[in-house]
């Protein structure tokens, strides 16, 4: 079943409207970045990966759930990043500390908070239910060096697009989809910054992915833009031309986007706190590139015409001042029906 199939939207004429939208996304989401500075904090919410910290790995003598070691923590009033780590019975605690005192400390605290719900192993006393296996501090270079690979691999993402759309298509459609790629990750970055959700490897993984998706949804709109381009255009003008484009691609934008957000708020939903960062970006981002695709690459892409016409729309203004603005009485060839 095919939805939206004899879609006719005006969508380039509501591109002031949605000019509005973005304006007023990233003004919120900048202005939550300077605000967020000037306090004196970062500017985002980075996490351990980022900032370093503490790494206490807790053995239990039995299996363990992950959500009772989590519920432990919780109760002690912390909110430490917990993962398994190697067989059932041993967890990674990741804290905010740092330093040899820092981790002295961390160890004692994650101690602490364990015998809320389980009871310590005590050397040369029956029982017990965990213990501190060892800690280990991870310095924020590591951070900064996850942080400096995350930006090249963005920018080198842009340059391959660049090069690819400007051979495959043209200057106008690269430039445009870089645009609103930057467009979304501005956008993203600005709601991780409200909502100071943490950042962590896996937020930069789903932030990389939405890149991926938005730029997908973008270039299915352009080589359906470059096919009508080059048949005849019957009086289309480019904004028709734009318009078409994105109502012909709009019933397999809506189901691939639908599908996605099944699964992904499932996940939201059901798959813990371990994940809900990452899944939290990749709804956040997959909404924003499908906005993207269609109300800021098609309308950027004709300003983009608007002020830089392509030759064959140069040569015809030129026969319309030689000709003094009459129009030809005789027909034309079919090669300059077809060119235009």
């Amino acid at each position: 079943m095919r939805f939206f199939q004899n879609a006719n939207y005006p969508f380039l004429q509501w591109r002031k409207r949605a000019y509005l939208v973005t304006a007023a996304l990233m003004v919120v989401g900048i202005g939550s970045m300077i605000v967020h500075s000037l306090k004196g904090d970062r500017w985002l919410n980075y996490g351990v990966d980022f900032t370093g910290g503490t790494v206490v790995q807790v053995s239990f003598t039995h299996p363990v759930n992950e959500e009772h070691v989590r519920a432990a923590t919780t109760a002690a009033g912390q909110h430490w990043e917990i993962t398994r780590f190697g067989n059932a019975n041993d967890f990674l605690v990741r804290t905010q500390s740092f330093g040899q005192e820092a981790g002295a400390d961390a160890q004692s605290r994650v101690t602490q908070a364990m015998s809320t719900r389980f009871k310590p192993v005590v050397q040369g006393q029956p029982g017990g239910d965990f213990r501190i296996v060892r800690t280990e501090a991870v310095g924020p270079k590591a951070g900064s060096e996850l942080e400096r690979k995350a930006l090249v691999a963005i920018l080198l993402s842009f340059v391959a697009i660049l090069g690819y759309l400007a051979l495959r298509f043209e200057w106008r459609f690269a430039l445009a989809a870089v645009i609103a790629t930057v467009h979304d990750i501005l956008v993203t970055l600005g709601f991780l910054a409200v909502t100071r959700t943490e950042i962590s490897l896996g937020t930069v993984a789903a932030v990389l992915t939405v890149l991926g998706y938005s730029m997908h949804d973008t270039i299915i709109v352009f080589d359906r833009v470059r096919e009508d381009l080059g048949k005849p255009r019957h009086g289309r003008s480019f904004v028709d031309i734009l318009n078409k484009a994105i109502n012909e691609t709009l019933p397999r934008t809506l189901l691939t986007v639908a599908t996605v957000m099944a699964t992904l708020l499932a996940l939201l939903v059901f798959g813990g706190p371990v994940i809900f960062g990452f899944t939290l970006v990749l709804v956040l981002g997959i909404a924003i590139g499908t906005f993207s695709s269609i109300f800021v690459a098609s309308p950027v892409l004709y300003e983009i015409e608007r002020h830089f016409p392509r030759q064959e729309k140069k040569e015809q203004a030129v026969r319309s001042r030689s000709s003094g603005g009459r129009r030809p009485t005789q027909a034309r060839p079919a090669a300059e029906v077809r060119t235009r």
